[in-house]
């Protein structure tokens, strides 16, 4: 085995593509006239943009895949900051492993997937296909999780609520202005995880509640799904821009058959796209069509548009030809936390 430094290994940061710096709709335009992936692209962008321009329509932005490591946290920073994007539902890996990571002032770094990976873990370098991270790094990010669950009244929180503290804790600490964690937190808009512990905070409760074992912080994922249907349910109408698919997917379709399952008058998700590499074939949920969620009654089937791509190749254009529409100038902001935190905000009555 060789041996590898890890000052030779962590050279040379990976750069966030920035949406605002490139103009795609003339892009956009001429894949409209196209066929295949290229017109997919071009109908999602479309339906994205007419989530936008729908003043009834709450956004919610789902992301699972490694997405900020590998070059899209402005990019997704920017819809945060630009009110084109009401509610997030997410990996754990993206927020914290990533997002917030990077808030805390360290970087992802380009590196290889021919490396000696026995080499890697000898010098302290985790690998996400092409792309290093610091290892003893990514530890004080757990323990920085550690430190505010220790700060925190021992009780159950959804995640929501803990990304909120997190998202406090950067705005005294925060390294970087482009944090997607910090951006929601001052713009009111809500984080969810549903696996809130497979990631970087799983380690830092771990440690946490071992070394707190009778009063502890911990989440309360029940709490997540009640908290998502009354969004929904305060929306007229949702639409979905989801990247990748996994749990992030499933738990924001979810809520239209929890709210029925209330008796709750909502319906399915007007808008929906996905930008995905998984194939429909082996039944999994990452890559089921959106038509094949109309028959659980999670989404219509009128503007919804599956991508077949891969995220960083995709979603920046998609995004950058919505940016420079403009729609989302005319948006109100929903502040959606303000609404979850109310305690007085009682449960919409169940008619069943």
């Amino acid at each position: 085995m060789a041996s590898l430094k890890k000052s030779e290994l962590l050279k040379e940061p990976i750069e966030h593509i920035d949406i605002a710096k490139f103009d795609a709709r003339p892009l956009v335009d001429a894949y409209s006239k196209m066929a295949f992936s290229a017109r997919d692209l071009a109908r999602a962008s479309d339906i994205y943009d007419r989530m936008l321009a729908d003043k009834d329509c709450s956004v919610i932005l789902c992301l699972a895949g490694s997405l900020i490591s590998a070059g899209l946290k402005k990019t997704l920073w920017q819809l945060v900051e630009s009110n084109m994007v009401d509610a997030i539902v997410s990996t754990g890996a993206n927020m914290v492993d990533q997002d917030f990571f990077e808030a805390l002032g360290y970087k992802h770094y380009k590196g290889s997937k021919w490396v000696d990976d026995k080499a890697l873990r000898g010098a302290r370098v985790d690998r996400i296909y092409d792309t290093f991270i610091d290892e003893d790094e990514l530890g004080e990010c757990d323990q920085t999780i550690a430190d505010i669950a220790g700060s925190l009244k021992p009780k159950p929180y959804s995640s929501r609520e803990f990304m909120e503290e997190m998202g406090k804790h950067l705005l005294k600490n925060s390294k970087v202005k482009d944090s997607i964690v910090l951006s929601a937190y001052k713009k009111g808009v809500p984080i969810f995880i549903p696996a809130f512990s497979d990631c970087s905070a799983g380690f830092g409760l771990l440690h946490h509640q071992w070394h707190n074992p009778d009063e502890h912080v911990s989440i309360d994922s029940a709490k997540d799904f009640r908290e998502l249907v009354r969004l929904k349910v305060e929306s007229k109408d949702s639409g979905l821009l989801m990247i990748g698919g996994g749990v992030p997917k499933n738990f924001a379709q979810d809520v239209t058959v929890g709210a029925e399952m209330l008796g709750l008058d909502t319906a399915m998700h007007k808008y929906a796209v996905q930008i995905t590499v998984a194939d429909e074939r082996d039944g999994a949920l990452s890559g089921s069509t959106l038509r094949e969620a109309c028959s659980w009654g999670k989404v219509d089937v009128v503007d919804e548009q599956m991508v077949y791509a891969e995220a960083t190749l995709a979603l920046p254009i998609l995004a950058s030809y919505a940016y420079h529409k403009g729609n989302w100038k005319k948006r109100r902001e929903r502040r959606f936390n303000a609404l979850l935190n109310d305690a007085r905000a009682a449960a919409p009555a169940a008619t069943r």
